[in-house]
């Protein structure tokens, strides 16, 4: 990892890579380390380590340098992502299984006839 000391105001982002900078939508406000950042409006997460989009294709999670066309019409500039802290595994699946599978639902009981 490589660290840089600036005497410049600009917002500086440490990854695994530190001549690997992040892609332009990706400004964080504060020093972090992350690996992922996740856009829930497309469930689509990309890791700033291997500079790769990640996303569900005919329900497996593949890794790709570009999005496919059908997400042409995704603005990641001006889209809602948050930083995945404390998570630098490869299997992101995982991570969205235990953390984001049930965003969008109600976690309300449901009371059933019989109950």
């Amino acid at each position: 990892m490589c660290f840089y000391l600036l005497s410049v105001v600009d917002p500086v982002v440490i990854t695994s890579r530190g001549n690997n900078p992040p892609p332009p939508w990706f400004y964080p406000n504060r020093l972090e380390v992350v690996r992922y950042v996740y856009f829930p409006e497309f469930t689509i997460y990309y890791d700033l380590y291997a500079r790769a989009y990640i996303f569900l294709e005919g329900g497996i999670w593949v890794r790709r340098n570009e999005l496919p066309p059908r997400y042409n019409n995704a603005n990641l500039m001006h889209s809602r992502y948050e930083r995945i802290q404390n998570y630098s595994d490869d299997n992101i699946r995982r991570y969205h299984e235990e953390n984001n599978t049930n965003r969008g639902r109600s976690n309300r009981t449901v009371r059933r006839n019989n109950e």
